[in-house]
Parts: structure tokens; C-alpha cells; sequence
């Protein structure tokens, strides 16, 4: 399947970002793309956005607790991905704040 390349200029659906809309919560607990989303041009950008708001940066820290909590990483790359995590948290709230 061809994707279009697609510019910045192009003008995004009032979806674009929003986590639980392009990327759900599904009925066992793991985030899925809807199908209708996997037919936009926009859907890897619109996703990476939704994941880099502060909700879907929240989900990204759960991951980490959950691979922390699985063996997979040790204490020191737990603390340091959360950190880097609530830095940029704080970093989209303060954004927010000032674009008001």
C-alpha cells in the first residue's frame, strides 16, 4: 500500500492528535488504531502527535512501569526514561499555558 507524501501545509482533520480517538483503548486493555484512521495520510504523524501530549506521554510512563515491573529494564533506565517523560510533560503544560 503507497502512502502520499503529505507537507505541512496540509490541512489536518479536527482529529489529528487527540489520543483516544486515533488511538483507542480496545476491549483488552491495549491501544489500537481504528481502522477508518489506518486510511488517512495523516495517520503515522497524527498518532505521533497524540502520543506526544501529555496524556499519551502519561501512557508512555506506564510502559515503563510496566516493562520495569516485567525485568525488562532495571532501576536507573526506569528512573531516567520517567524523568525525560515529566520533563516533557511539564514542557507541553507550560506550552500550553503560554499560547493562551
Amino acid at each position: 500500500m503507497e502512502r502520499e507524501m503529505v507537507d505541512e501545509t496540509t490541512d489536518r482533520p479536527e482529529c489529528f492528535g487527540h489520543l483516544d480517538t486515533v488511538f483507542p483503548m480496545g476491549e483488552e486493555g491495549f491501544r489500537t488504531t481504528p481502522p477508518d484512521c489506518m486510511k488517512c495520510p495523516l495517520a503515522t504523524p497524527c498518532i505521533r502527535a497524540a502520543m506526544r501530549t501529555p496524556n499519551g506521554l502519561k501512557q508512555e510512563e506506564e510502559r515503563v512501569d510496566r516493562a520495569y515491573e516485567c525485568g525488562m529494564i532495571g532501576t536507573l533506565e526506569r528512573w531516567s526514561r520517567k524523568k525525560l517523560i515529566r520533563q516533557e510533560i511539564e514542557e507541553q503544560i507550560k506550552k500550553a499555558k503560554s499560547t493562551r
